[in-house]
């Protein structure tokens, strides 16, 4: 990740540790429920630092290894290249979809994002969310895999 794809005063400490954005992005994407997500927008706006496109990057370099699937464009369109593993997740866990018309290029649906979002707030039913959910993992070593595939 180059330092120019970072907000401001983030910096990555060494080659093998996670940036500490990054790890914060990620950590944000893992409390998005099954069935919600929050765009690249919505995640840089809970975490106060940084913009959709500093989202984007983290979630293309680091996302593989988390529900990437919950952190979307801002228009539900699905994304590129993965659509097909993204419609099979959220037909999974009952995400909303509005179902593309026939003249639709593709013909893929796209998110629901008026009932799909989620605002971040903390009472998510049968979701253990928070650091104390995510046990044995230590900061900047979360094993997690780099990008979405």
């Amino acid at each position: 990740m180059s330092e120019q794809s970072l907000p401001d005063g983030v910096r990555p400490e060494n080659a093998d540790a996670l940036p500490e954005y990054a790890e914060r992005v990620l950590d944000v994407t893992e409390l998005i429920p099954p069935g919600r997500v929050m765009t690249y927008g919505d995640v840089a706006e809970y975490l106060e630092e940084g913009g959709p496109r500093q989202v984007g990057r983290v979630m293309s370099l680091y996302g593989g290894g988390v529900p990437w699937w919950r952190v979307v464009r801002a228009d539900g369109v699905l994304l590129a290249g993965h659509e097909l593993e993204a419609i099979d997740r959220y037909r999974e866990e009952g995400t909303p979809l509005k179902e593309a018309s026939r003249v639709a290029e593709g013909h893929l649906p796209r998110l629901d994002l008026k009932r799909a979002r989620w605002d971040g707030g903390t009472s998510v039913q049968g979701h253990g969310g928070g650091a104390a959910g995510r046990s044995g993992r230590a900061q900047g070593s979360s094993g997690r895999t780099r990008g979405h595939t």
